[in-house]
């Protein structure tokens, strides 16, 4: 009897060690820390809520999310060692990286250890391009592309603002050149080219000499393919030197930080963003839930959220959590049913059929305008 309740407790222990060991782990890669945490605490906020619910209805095939979040900072370097770090500890699906400059690099990572990535925010279209030209099936994105935003903003500049003096500035980085280069290209095919095209040094704290080269070419409109601390000091920089133009950006603004840094000189500021998924009426328990925390699910929130709900479907679709499997269930060109509407994914991983809203900041907050 002594030797059947040894036996038992040690088939018990065994056991619970197994259900353990069921669990599934995703990693959630973004800046957690640095001028844009903001964005990282969107990724944190998303991807906690879409596991909680998740797990609330069963989990995934009976088992449960785990999340590890880890920090890159939004610097190349830092996400590399993050990518390394995540693949060193048998973690296989990643929420991640926020910022295109740290999505590259740690792709490169993830494709040599059959990790699979997907971005909720990195739009220049390098990542999953040179992916499917290197044959890496396992690179996604939940997100836009800067050529698809190109595409939608630079003939609306081009026609919105024809014969106005129109400025192209960029911050250097990945995402900030890239988008910044797409919009230059389809605004100039329709007609429109720029007085003045430059890039700044990110993180700079004085840019008087270029707003006073802004005033000098009598720029009305600048196009901006940079981030919100950059962007709210140019503004409240051009205003002490009483001097205004329309600023538009990409999605990059979409956080109260933009405000918070530019004040009252950010009024009217105009961005391109994916048409709200806050709106959509996939998202009304989820939206409502994360303000119930007290936190709102604006910009990349509900992205990062619909991340965890692919990897989620995937592994159910492929009946396995080998990364390539559920990377392939997720190309099979049928839907999934995510916070920010149903989303279909091409062959190289890139979202299908994006819209996107134009929306301006208003008194400390924004909202689409009527294009």
């Amino acid at each position: 009897m002594r030797k059947i309740l040894i036996l038992g407790t040690a088939l018990g222990l065994l056991m619970g060690t197994a259900a353990q060991a069921e669990d599934l782990t995703f990693a959630v890669a973004g800046p957690l820390t640095g001028p844009l945490a903001t964005i990282g605490d969107q990724f944190k906020q998303g991807a906690q809520a879409a596991a909680d619910a998740i797990n609330a209805k069963g989990g995934v095939m009976g088992r449960q999310i785990k999340l590890q979040f880890e920090d890159d900072q939004c610097d190349p370097k830092q996400a590399v060692s993050v990518a390394n770090r995540i693949a060193a500890s048998g973690i296989r699906f990643v929420d991640g990286h926020a910022c295109s400059g740290s999505s590259i690099p740690a792709s490169a990572v993830y494709a040599e250890n059959g990790t699979l990535m997907m971005s909720p925010a990195s739009s220049n279209p390098v990542m999953t391009d040179d992916a499917a030209a290197k044959g890496w099936t396992n690179i996604m994105r939940l997100y836009t592309r800067d050529d698809a935003q190109g595409a939608f903003i630079g003939p609306w500049i081009a026609k919105e603002y024809a014969g106005k003096n129109v400025a192209v500035l960029h911050d250097k980085t990945a995402y900030g050149q890239g988008v910044a280069d797409a919009v230059r290209t389809t605004m100039n095919a329709n007609g429109l080219n720029e007085v003045l095209s430059e890039g700044i040094n990110a993180g700079e704290k004085d840019y008087n000499a270029l707003v006073t080269k802004l005033k000098d070419a009598k720029v009305d409109v600048v196009y901006f393919g940079g981030y919100h601390p950059e962007a709210g000091l140019i503004l409240r920089q051009a205003a002490e030197q009483d001097y205004k133009f329309q600023l538009i950006m990409p999605d990059s603004i979409a956080s109260p930080e933009f405000w918070q840094v530019a004040g009252p000189a950010g009024e009217g500021t105009m961005f391109v963003f994916p048409s709200d998924p806050q709106a959509k009426p996939e998202a009304k328990e989820a939206v409502e839930k994360i303000q119930a925390g007290g936190f709102k699910p604006e910009g990349f929130t509900l992205f990062s959220y619909a991340v965890i709900q692919a990897f989620a479907q995937g592994i159910e679709r492929a009946g396995s959590d080998d990364p390539a499997k559920v990377a392939e269930a997720l190309k099979n060109g049928q839907p999934i049913d995510t916070v920010v509407g149903t989303v279909t994914f091409d062959e190289k991983g890139d979202l299908k059929d994006a819209s996107y809203d134009i929306n301006r900041w208003s008194n400390g907050s924004y909202a689409p305008i009527a294009k």
